[in-house]
């Protein structure tokens, strides 16, 4: 049996739906990123404390020390912050300190999940 093209089964490529380039395609893209954008800026407005306290504890932690004691980088324990403000804090993690290892978490955290989280690190106890 021959095997039928995508006109003969009554598929036109040049629809939604066909070859890529095409406005179905394209129709569908610009869909997913509006989506995603959405869905995007949604997320950031909603403050999640446990992702929150994961990542200070994962990914700051992996410079700072799993305790936040120290380590490549400096003590962020509260006792050792205590006189800076948050304000100051949120700027550091937000856009990092350049030429040291402190990198810029901006692209991937929002600035109420930054203050959310200089506010954490100055205010939490002692481990």
């Amino acid at each position: 049996m021959a095997k039928l093209g995508r006109r003969d089964r009554g598929i036109d490529p040049t629809r939604a739906g066909g070859s890529p380039g095409r406005s179905g395609w394209a129709g569908r893209t610009c869909l997913t990123i509006a989506v995603l954008a959405a869905t995007s800026a949604f997320a950031a407005d909603v403050i999640d404390p446990d992702t929150l306290k994961r990542l200070v504890h994962q990914d700051c932690g992996s410079c700072h020390g799993l305790s936040l004691k120290g380590g490549l980088g400096p003590d962020l324990r509260s006792e050792t912050l205590g006189h800076y403000d948050a304000d100051v804090l949120t700027s550091v993690i937000l856009d990092g300190i350049p030429d040291t290892a402190m990198p810029p978490w901006r692209p991937l955290i929002s600035e109420e999940e930054a203050e959310w989280i200089a506010r954490y690190l100055l205010e939490q106890e002692s481990q």
